[in-house]
């Protein structure tokens, strides 16, 4: 009589081989999900910046002028959207970017012109610059491999 008994299991060779393929997996994955999460973020700015472009022309539209002060922060455009003090503190504006902890938003504007922009503060947009202009004249500055907007 043979007692012998069959063990059942993975060898150090079948486990280093499976070890294998997940990091090989994990090395094409996780690039293109860092790529996917960082266009994401630039086409929400680029949404945010073409929605408060509408808004200053609207305000033209109203006015006859675009608002002839600069703003920074969401506050603070929508306070001048509005036609108020910058140092309104409640605002109500038809104008609220979709994300805030990736970008600060600015605008620069004249009577007649005005520059609005998108400055990447998130992990994987800083540095980017977007901007928007009363001619729809778009550009991306210092954020490699997007050089135009997408």
């Amino acid at each position: 009589m043979n007692n012998a008994r069959t063990q059942s299991g993975f060898t150090l060779i079948e486990m280093m081989i499976t070890v294998a393929i997940v990091a090989i997996l994990a090395a094409i994955a996780l690039p293109a999900y860092n790529s996917y999460i960082t266009k994401s973020n630039l086409k929400s700015a680029e949404a945010d910046l073409v929605a408060l472009s509408l808004n200053l022309e609207n305000y033209y539209q109203k006015q006859l002028v675009y608002p002839a002060s600069s703003a920074s922060g969401v506050t603070q455009i929508q306070c001048v959207l509005l036609g108020g003090p910058l140092t309104c503190t409640s605002p109500t504006s038809g104008w609220l970017p979709s994300q805030t902890s990736n970008f600060s938003y600015s605008f620069s504007s004249t009577a007649t012109t005005y520059t609005v922009t998108a400055t990447g503060t998130g992990a994987t947009v800083s540095g980017c610059v977007l901007t928007l202009d009363q001619s729809n004249n778009r550009n991306i500055s210092s954020c490699s491999p997007y050089n135009s907007w997408l």
